[in-house]
């Protein structure tokens, strides 16, 4: 299941790349989607780098020590040491967000700049079962080099949108001109361009979510300890919502508000439903 998620992710970077280089020169000519490219990579350039401090950050991550949060890290260091060396990565930083809602997440632009964090509110629900289950589930991230998939997409959508931009401002090209855009496609382009891009950005932040899953099954060897994970925090998180960013959402492993009709469409996060579907269909 993890080479299918890793075969669609690819597919749909494909396809995000191909909207890029045909809808780009429709819209802008070749020396515009340069344009529009160099600036994505610009912005997102920081957010790949600096994502960790970012997120960490935003929710005011206190730091899980021997000596700061003791009773914390006397849990949760052992599981995810234990699952580290099963996975054969480095052990990440230790995070406590001072937040009722369950929720968990790992960021870090590679595994040997990790970190994984939790609420308070996870670690009052879950057992240390489920724990593991959860805390796989993010180590799977690391271990997959999301962050870094996630900054891909997230650029090139970005150059997307960025043409976009650039064409309504400031026109699109000329049919005189091979190698300006303009015409039907530029204006096709200019309307579906954005939209098609969200859409594949998502479905590949979703894709993610199950390899993660995957990832947590196949070094747990039980999936049912991430199933009962996300069946309690797929209740709680809705009875307390967490006050999250939407930049930051697609970090969590369970969506941190609530959404339904056609939000739900422009979600980060595959239904819980169907991850546990997957996760029993593995046992």
């Amino acid at each position: 299941m993890t080479t299918t998620n890793t075969l669609k992710t690819v597919a749909l970077l494909g396809l995000l790349s191909a909207i890029l280089i045909v809808g780009g020169q429709a819209l802008a000519g070749r020396s515009g989607m340069y344009i529009g490219l160099f600036f994505a990579v610009a912005m997102n350039f920081g957010s790949y780098f600096f994502s960790e401090k970012i997120a960490l950050s935003t929710y005011n991550a206190q730091p899980v020590t021997p000596t700061e949060n003791p009773e914390v890290y006397a849990r949760v260091q052992p599981l995810v040491a234990n699952l580290c060396q099963r996975m054969g990565l480095p052990m990440p930083k230790l995070w406590l967000i001072p937040d009722e809602s369950p929720n968990a997440f790992a960021t870090g632009r590679n595994p040997s700049h990790s970190s994984v964090a939790f609420t308070v509110g996870i670690l009052k629900l879950m057992d240390n079962r489920e724990l593991e289950g959860v805390v796989a589930h993010e180590l799977g991230h690391v271990l997959n080099r999301d962050i870094l998939t996630s900054s891909i997409a997230a650029t090139i959508a970005a150059a997307i949108t960025q043409l976009s931009y650039m064409a309504m401002f400031f026109g699109g090209g000329s049919r005189d001109d091979e190698d300006r855009g303009g015409g039907l496609a530029g204006l096709l382009m200019l309307i579906l361009g954005p939209i098609a891009a969200t859409f594949i950005q998502l479905a590949i932040s979703r894709t993610r979510e199950y390899s993660a899953d995957a990832t947590s099954a196949k070094y747990t060897g039980d999936p049912n300890e991430l199933i009962s994970g996300l069946q309690k925090l797929d209740t709680w998180s809705q009875r307390i919502p967490m006050d999250a960013t939407p930049a930051t959402a697609h970090l969590f492993i369970i969506k941190p508000f609530s959404s339904g009709g056609l939000t739900s469409l422009f979600s980060t996060h595959p239904s819980t439903a169907d991850r546990i579907a997957r996760l029993r269909a593995m046992r």
